[in-house]
C-alpha cells in the first residue's frame, strides 16, 4: 500500500493533469512511481528535464539500463528492479545480460568498467578512488561519459528512495530482489 499518494488524472489539479497527460501521451502510460512524484508539480518536472536531457547524451541506452538494474538490486528497490528489466527487455537487453547486470557486471567488457562504477559510487557515496577513475578512462570513457554515468547514478538513486520511501505499487511485471548469501 502506498505510503505516499498517487495522482490520478481524475483528481489532479490542472498543473498535474498537463503533466500526466504528456507523460501518458509520450509513454502510452503513466507510471506510478510518476504519479507519487506528481504530488509535486515542481519536482516532476525537474525529474523529467533532468531524465529527458540526461538520456540524450552519449552513454548508450543498454548501458544506462545495467546501471538501473545494478543500482536497484544494489539499494534494493523492487519497483526500480521490476520497472528496468521491463524497460531493459524492450531496450534490447537478454535475461544473462540483466542477471549480470543485477550481480553488478556486464557480458560487454566496457559496460563491465561502468557497471562496477556506478555501483561503486552509490557504495561509496560519490568518493571513488583515482584507480577507479583510471579504470573507466581505460575503457574508453571520455570525462564526459564519466558525468554522464554520475547523473544517472544520482538519477536512480532518486527514484530508488522515492520508490521506497513510498511504497509505490509496481505497475510492471514484478521481479523479486536477489537475496545475498
Amino acid at each position: 500500500m502506498n505510503r505516499i499518494a498517487t495522482i490520478e488524472t481524475a483528481t489532479a489539479n490542472a498543473e498535474q493533469k498537463a503533466l500526466l497527460d504528456a507523460i501518458q501521451g509520450q509513454l502510452g502510460m503513466v507510471p506510478n512511481f510518476l504519479k507519487v512524484f506528481a504530488n509535486s508539480p515542481v519536482a516532476l518536472r525537474a525529474f523529467l528535464g533532468l531524465h529527458g536531457v540526461a538520456n540524450g547524451g552519449s552513454l548508450d541506452a543498454l548501458t544506462r539500463e545495467r546501471i538501473a538494474l545494478a543500482l536497484a538490486q544494489q539499494n534494493s528497490c523492487e519497483y526500480c528492479l521490476s520497472a528496468h528489466t521491463a524497460i531493459g527487455r524492450k531496450t534490447g537487453l537478454n535475461t544473462e545480460e540483466m542477471n549480470a547486470a543485477r550481480s553488478g557486471n556486464s557480458t560487454d567488457a566496457q559496460a563491465d568498467v561502468a557497471v562496477k562504477f556506478a555501483q561503486s559510487l552509490m557504495e561509496n557515496k560519490g568518493a571513488v578512488s583515482a584507480i577507479e577513475l583510471a579504470a573507466i578512462r581505460s575503457a574508453g570513457y571520455s570525462e564526459s561519459d564519466i558525468v554522464e554515468i554520475i547523473t544517472h547514478v544520482g538519477m536512480n538513486f532518486l527514484t530508488n528512495i522515492l520508490a521506497k520511501a513510498s511504497h509505490v505499487e509496481i505497475d510492471f511485471p514484478k521481479v523479486e530482489l536477489k537475496i545475498a548469501a
